[in-house]
């Protein structure tokens, strides 16, 4: 498998379920502002122009970033990290996946975000709070007594999540109100597998263009 990745960017959840399962596979980082990699034109691989974008055994390309981590859950069954097709399990953790992508995720894009980048400016990051913190809110709720979000264990929506508390971070918006998501935020850097990818991966892509 190929994951065109940025540093930072949601590829990072990907990233960590590779790391999890133990899949061999190749990085291939992408400049988001170039819109290149190592072999040329980005837009060559994903019209979308964004990561992340994993490249399957047979040469499919799959893009964004709930359904590759639901692809790679199913594809490796023993670790949990999706559960089997039509158990209330799965059907939580689609849940968790699809309401980190709509509610959470889309909300930290702005109206001022050019590009791929983060806005990092006072009134972009005070527009991001007031929109992600009622639905982080949500979840903090359930992470003030669980460790993850589903049946207590490490799952895909974890990886998810855990994208976008280091976004909380790096744009230096406040965990106040927040202790569920910031104990997560600080167990999910205790993982092996997350201290693997955040090595390789190295300094996150700049907030500005």
């Amino acid at each position: 498998m190929k994951l065109f990745y940025a540093a930072g960017a949601s590829s990072l959840a990907p990233h960590i379920l590779l790391e999890e399962i133990g899949q061999v596979y190749q990085l291939e980082r992408v400049n988001l502002d170039t819109k290149t990699w190592a072999g040329g034109d980005y837009n060559q691989v994903n019209p979308n122009s964004y990561v992340p974008a994993l490249e399957t055994d047979d040469g499919h390309l799959i893009t964004e970033c709930a359904v590759i981590l639901e692809y790679l859950g199913l594809r490796n069954p023993t670790n949990n990290l999706i559960a089997l097709y039509d158990s209330d399990d799965y059907w939580q953790k689609r849940m968790y996946l699809n309401y980190i992508a709509t509610e959470l995720h889309k909300n930290f894009i702005s109206p001022f975000r050019r590009g791929n980048w983060l806005p990092d400016t006072k009134h972009s990051k005070e527009l991001i709070y007031s929109r992600v913190f009622p639905r982080l809110r949500y979840l903090n709720q359930i992470l003030l007594t669980e460790d993850y979000l589903v049946n207590n264990q490490f799952s895909a929506p974890d990886a998810y999540l855990f994208v976008m508390t280091g976004w909380l971070q790096r744009l230096a918006l406040s965990f106040k109100d927040l202790a569920g998501l910031a104990k997560f935020d600080q167990r999910m850097r205790q993982r092996p597998a997350v201290q693997r990818v955040l090595a390789q991966e190295g300094q996150p892509h700049s907030l500005q263009e």
